[in-house]
């Protein structure tokens, strides 16, 4: 088992492209290799694996079949941690005595794992070697399909390989002073999980004011389901406050409009490009 910490940003196909080009031409960057990744992923037909929160999946590339399963874990200081096996098998199909050695054997009936949906995309990796920390970006462009149709993928990921956690944050919030970028949430398989209908979220109002982590799961959630960002003035009390500790009141003198009146995520990035950069210095901050 190991411990995975990342963070992922969601941008437009044309951002990305722009994305890359900025990662490659920093001094601290090395090209990896690129590569085409089809990831199948499986639960149980009442989602028993979902309502865990967990995801196993099989990804095949280049000929290699890789069996992992992730904890959806928490979210902190803007990334994600989370658990994961991961194991190399023969081929395509789940060797479900390899999630014997996991916590998922007590959990639910192995025997019932069906295909839920897949994940395609190319993968650019570009490796940061920063002296304090090495860092991989996977540059992700493609499609999440599943019974209920297909939606894009354009996603840059800050996976930490070695060495201190900060410079995570550190480059993400670089990239996003570069281009604009979503600070997101939603996992790939979340996704999937949606879009094959297994897992519905709604938005649910609240009163009481939020966190800077309620706040940033509250976009991430609207983002997901395609619905208006609709919060109320005296909910953002604590996340007013902490954007101009961070000094990015400008940028939330912007947002603050858009999230009362209820407009779309992706019309507040087309708004409001440096909006990924506070979201970063929040997470970071708060």
């Amino acid at each position: 088992m190991a411990t995975e910490l990342e963070i992922k940003l969601t941008l437009s196909e044309q951002a990305q492209a722009e994305a890359l080009a900025w990662l490659l031409a920093q001094p601290e960057a090395s090209r990896g290799p690129g590569k085409a990744l089809i990831n199948r992923y499986y639960d149980t037909p009442n989602a028993a694996l979902n309502r865990a929160r967990a995801a196993l999946r099989v990804r095949e590339a280049g000929g290699r079949y890789i069996q992992t399963l992730k904890t959806q874990g928490e979210f902190v200081d803007g990334a994600h941690r989370r658990e994961e096996w991961e194991w190399e098998i023969p081929s395509a199909d789940l060797d479900l005595s390899l999630l014997e050695q996991t916590p998922l054997n007590n959990q639910l009936d192995l025997s019932e794992l069906e295909l839920a949906f897949e994940t395609n995309f190319t993968r650019q990796i570009v490796m940061l070697n920063t002296g304090e920390a090495v860092i991989e970006v996977a540059v992700d462009s493609g499609d999440i399909a599943g019974e209920g149709g297909a939606r894009p993928l354009h996603e840059v990921e800050f996976e930490l390989k070695s060495g201190n956690p900060e410079s995570l944050m550190i480059w993400a919030a670089a990239l996003a002073r570069e281009v604009p970028v979503f600070l997101n949430l939603v996992s790939k398989a979340e996704q999937g999980y949606h879009l094959a209908g297994i897992h519905q979220p709604t938005r649910r109002q609240s009163t009481k004011v939020l966190s800077v982590t309620e706040f940033l799961h509250q976009l991430s959630l609207a983002w997901l389901i395609s619905v208006p960002v609709v919060l109320s003035e005296e909910s953002l009390f604590d996340v007013q406050r902490l954007a101009g500790k961070v000094g990015l009141q400008d940028v939330w003198d912007q947002l603050m409009p858009e999230l009362i009146r209820g407009s779309t995520v992706p019309d507040i990035i087309e708004r409001i490009p440096r909006m990924g950069e506070l979201q970063l210095a929040m997470a970071s901050a708060s």
